[in-house]
């Protein structure tokens, strides 16, 4: 029902297109909370946000302002100003504890920081730090609706954050620096055990150890075919059928190869 008397209240506001200029420019607070409520109610959250920041300050401890925040919040989050919408709904959590939007303020702001986690091929502190805030969320609120929405996000976080760890990884394998490949990708794989990029990690480590071995010098080919022979047998271990099950097998004939030389 309030709704409905706040957008009819914008249709009379509206009349004059003047109006919200008006309010803009009105001293009178209460007049601003009316028209940036009814702009908030219409959706018009961009042109809300305006009245928002100029009457904030003088809101602060009066029994509207916990509406008035909270509608705050929400306005720069509709509208994806999320540095901006983490921090006040952040500032909401702190100031209205005992909120029945508590919960969902708390949500929201975590999610704010996870929308602003670039792509993996970036810095990831913002990835970082969104993880941190929704795990307190996770923690703090056990028993939330937004749980598994929550916990869907930090999958998707966590695996942005492997993936990048595991490029990195694969890098030496791409550059041809397989000796550092090997160490790297042996690193991941003990790091993130549960990885979806296992497999990846594992193929590369034997590739890497291939070309290390068929490349070495004669001191040093039994040892490191031995080792790209283990990543091979490691690699199969883990999925049989494996999509490198091909590379691989081609792969192992030539290590056995040439690993029948040092059986003379």
């Amino acid at each position: 029902m309030k709704k409905i008397v706040s957008v009819i209240l914008l249709v009379v506001l509206f009349s004059s297109c003047n109006e919200y200029q008006k309010a803009l420019k009105s001293e009178d607070v209460a007049v601003k909370f009316e028209m940036a409520t009814a702009l908030y109610d219409a959706g018009k959250y961009s042109k809300a946000i305006r009245i928002f920041e100029q009457i904030a300050p003088a809101y602060r401890g009066k029994p509207q302002a916990e509406k008035l925040f909270y509608m705050f919040a929400q306005s720069y989050y509709k509208t994806k100003q999320y540095t901006l919408s983490a921090y006040q709904f952040e500032s909401f959590v702190s100031g209205y504890p005992k909120s029945e939007k508590v919960q969902e303020a708390a949500y929201l702001g975590a999610k704010s920081h996870s929308m602003l986690s670039p792509v993996y091929s970036l810095d990831q502190t913002d990835t970082n730090k969104a993880l941190d805030k929704l795990q307190m969320f996770i923690d703090n609120y056990p028993n939330s609706p937004y749980l598994a929405e929550a916990n869907s996000t930090v999958k998707a976080l966590s695996e942005k954050i492997e993936k990048k760890v595991y490029e990195n990884a694969k890098g030496y394998n791409t550059i041809s620096d397989f000796k550092a490949a090997i160490v790297a990708l042996d690193n991941f794989v003990a790091d993130y055990p549960g990885t979806p990029f296992k497999e990846d990690a594992l193929y590369y480590k034997l590739d890497s150890a291939y070309q290390l071995g068929i490349n070495s010098i004669p001191s040093k080919m039994e040892e490191r075919l031995n080792v790209a022979k283990t990543a091979q047998a490691n690699l199969i271990k883990f999925n049989a059928e494996t999509k490198y099950k091909k590379e691989a097998d081609q792969m192992l004939v030539r290590i056995e190869k040439d690993l029948q030389k040092f059986t003379k």
